[in-house]
């Protein structure tokens, strides 16, 4: 039986191309806001680091009643790091709105999605966007947006999906760009027209497969996803097991039953096939599990999440100033948060080590692990973490490691120098072509070949070039690749930093710290262009004497300092250095403090390299 009045849809993009604006734009014409509402621009994205950031990071759901049918609409994430996120909630839906930018065209994260919702036989509705653009080239994106679903093997159907030509900051879309749209209303219609209605038997014993969590603070953990089959009421006794896991079975009760209407979750007594529901009434449900009715119990089988391609190590603090600003410190704490987050997110593996105040922390990319650093230090934490590391693989007795497809759009006057910065890093171009007064270059380049390349990148560009990139294939290993040509101003003793010591310091290079901050020895201030790590006192006085010119301090002018952001210290790290993370720090240091006994270890490992 079909439930003509639902249709279950994801938006599905590269990152930038307007999918949480779009969603904007569907709420107003499904007549979720007053006339006179003050709506605020991307509302789906409601977590505070998404707003500061300007990106998604974690799919939401909402709904739109439009001419009498219900639009279940799944907003997810466009960075690559995230892909998690929406290669579950694909699960979820019948069909899928690819939303694909006017000027750049399809990109490697839209390759990604698009290639997951194929080969789950999704129906695809493709929304040109940001039509208004002065650079638009409308009918050779469209050209590129067809060409990709070919390779793609996409069907017959597949490629005979209708194109919807957007400007979300204007609030219009059309189906023909002849004729000017009003509103966004044809897009509303053709999701209703073109997506198929929930197909299931209502009768059946109840099914539904979780395909996201969410924690409430009073109804405890919430499971979210589309029922397959059947009716679930308050009150009904349910089991859960697990596709992977056999061994694991829950039987509770439904005590709270909730569907989307707007922005806003509405209680309910009951749903019905087709209707995405969050579902509260046991703690220990997780992403993957199948809730049927009690009796009979089969589990759903769930997509397999790709596997995570970096690792870093957090520990906890051992630094002089441990336990100073943090709330949580021990490593009980660190290893509960992290557990937790693995839970939520599939993404993400965690492993002990052989220390008992560390842990192996894997993830999907620096962002990926960078967010999950940032929202820890906001709830409190205080701990340190290890330079960002590739995931190596042997495949047939060789050594693999994976490879990003990393494309660049410059300026054609920085074509040269990213090419030449590229190459050093083993990169391999594939493709180049012209895209207007821009270039846009592909290449092959293994995943450590872009840590640290980021702030590089906007150097070389003069913070004109856009850059983005996905993981490829594994390959075999490409031979070292220098980190970073630069080193560190290393603090010499525990204190405070004052304007005399600094003054001298920063002839040595770039300072990271300015007066009155408190350091400790092994402590990096600064940034040594020359490449070579240099030990300086920026706790130096100066020499007290009887007779002193009174203007002689005032001519001790010190530089700007560089405020590092939490993604250029990651970028920064070097193998034997930590980043030490405080809610209101972020530190970078030696693993090994003591001068004297850091030269010993740099000597007994150059001997061991020769």
């Amino acid at each position: 039986m079909e439930n003509k009045s639902i249709r279950n849809v994801a938006i599905i993009a590269h990152v930038d191309h307007g999918k949480t604006s779009l969603v904007n734009e569907m709420l107003k014409a499904g007549g979720i806001f007053r006339e006179n509402q003050e709506v605020q621009d991307r509302v789906m994205d409601s977590n505070a680091l998404e707003r500061e950031r300007g990106i998604t990071i974690l799919s939401k759901n909402t709904a739109i009643m439009y001419k009498g049918v219900k639009i279940n609409v799944v907003d997810t994430p466009g960075h690559a790091d995230f892909g998690g996120e929406v290669e579950r909630v694909l699960k979820m839906v019948d069909g899928v709105i690819l939303v694909v930018d006017s000027f750049e065209g399809p990109m490697p994260q839209t390759r990604f999605v698009l290639e997951k919702a194929l080969e789950l036989n999704h129906k695809v509705i493709v929304v040109i966007n940001k039509i208004d653009k002065a650079d638009a080239r409308v009918t050779e994106v469209v050209d590129e947006t067809l060409e990709l679903l070919l390779e793609l093997d996409a069907t017959e159907e597949q490629l005979n999906c209708p194109f919807v030509y957007a400007s979300c900051r204007q609030g219009v879309a059309t189906t023909d760009m002849n004729v000017p749209g009003k509103d966004f209303t044809p897009l509303l219609d053709t999701i209703i027209d073109y997506i198929p209605a929930p197909v299931g038997d209502t009768t059946a014993p109840f099914r539904m497969l979780v395909s996201s969590t969410e924690q409430n603070d009073f109804l405890g953990k919430l499971a979210i996803g589309k029922v397959e089959r059947g009716t679930l009421n308050i009150n009904d006794s349910v089991e859960a097991v697990n596709w992977h896991d056999d061994s694991r079975k829950l039987t509770f009760k439904c005590v709270n039953l909730f569907q989307f209407e707007g922005l806003k979750r509405v209680p309910v007594s009951s749903a019905s096939v087709g209707d995405i529901v969050c579902l509260a009434g046991n703690s220990d449900i997780t992403i993957g599990d199948t809730i049927c009715a009690a009796g009979d119990v089969e589990a759903l089988p769930f997509v397999k999440i790709s596997e995570p391609s970096v690792e870093m190590t957090f520990m906890v603090n051992n630094s002089p100033f441990a336990g100073k600003e943090g709330k949580f410190c021990t490593s009980r704490h660190l290893k509960e948060r992290l557990e937790k987050e693995a839970i939520r997110d599939l993404s993400l593996k965690v492993f002990p080590t052989d220390s008992t105040d560390s842990f192996r922390v894997l993830g999907r990319g620096e962002m990926h692990i960078s967010i999950l650093i940032e929202n820890m230090r906001r709830d409190g934490y205080e701990f340190q973490v290890s330079m960002p590391k590739v995931l190596f693989k042997e495949i047939d007795g060789v050594k693999c490691e994976p490879i990003d497809k990393f494309v660049a759009d410059v300026p054609e006057n920085c074509v040269g120098a990213v090419m030449s910065e590229i190459g050093s890093r083993k990169g391999e171009l594939i493709t180049m072509s012209t895209h207007g007064t821009r270039i846009r270059l592909e290449f092959l380049i293994p995943a450590r070949g872009l840590f640290g390349y980021k702030s590089q990148f906007l150097t070389d560009t003069s913070g004109e070039g856009i850059m983005s990139s996905v993981f490829y294939e594994y390959q075999p290993y490409k031979g070292n690749i220098e980190r970073r040509n630069y080193g560190a101003l290393i603090a010499y003793e525990n204190g405070e930093a004052v304007q005399y010591g600094l003054y001298n310091t920063q002839e040595r290079g770039k300072l990271l710290i300015t007066t009155g901050e408190k350091v400790y020895g092994g402590m990096i201030v600064g940034i040594n262009p020359k490449g070579l790590d240099i030990v300086v006192n920026v706790c130096k006085k100066k020499q007290l004497t009887n007779m002193r010119a009174a203007a002689s301090d005032e001519a001790l002018r010190l530089e700007p300092i560089k405020k590092l952001t939490l993604e250029e210290c990651l970028e920064f790290l070097n193998d034997d250095e930590l980043l030490e993370v405080t809610p209101k720090s972020l530190r970078l240091r030696k693993i090994i403090l003591d001068h004297t006994q850091r030269g010993r270890a740099d000597f007994r490992r150059k001997n061991e390299i020769d």
